[in-house]
């Protein structure tokens, strides 16, 4: 238990310390990588970051005001509003990506690729039950 709590603890640091570099929070990160590949509504994105409505428009215009995300209206439903990623906020997903993946790298740099294998595995499996809520 010990280690997980470790390794949880490096991991974030590793977010933290990228985030801080590029003035993103580590609720950023985790939007900017829901949105990369898609576009999704507001209650979408507050369930998938288990964020009530006035944090996820908190959230959504801080990165709106930086040209990193936009939103527009659903043409079925004007009630609706998608939000999907800018140029720019691709730009900065691909750049923050980037380091984390080097940072993650070379923590698992120490796996032979066998126990890389498994680790994938055994991680995808706890997260499984996380995912499917």
């Amino acid at each position: 238990m010990d280690s997980l709590i470790q390794l949880s603890f490096l991991v974030q640091g590793i977010l933290n310390r990228i985030g801080a570099e590029y003035d993103v929070s580590i609720i950023q990160i985790r939007l900017f990588g829901i949105l990369r590949d898609r576009e999704l509504t507001m209650l979408q994105l507050a369930q998938y970051l288990d964020l009530d409505k006035s944090s996820i428009t908190g959230l959504i215009n801080r990165a709106e005001r930086r040209g990193l995300v936009e939103r527009s209206n659903s043409p079925h439903d004007g009630r609706v509003i998608h939000v999907k990623v800018t140029a720019e906020g691709h730009k900065l997903i691909k750049v923050v990506s980037n380091k984390i993946e080097q940072q993650i790298k070379a923590i698992t740099g120490t796996l032979n690729a066998k126990e890389c294998s498994q680790f994938i595995a055994l991680a995808s499996t706890m997260l499984l039950p996380v995912s499917q809520q």
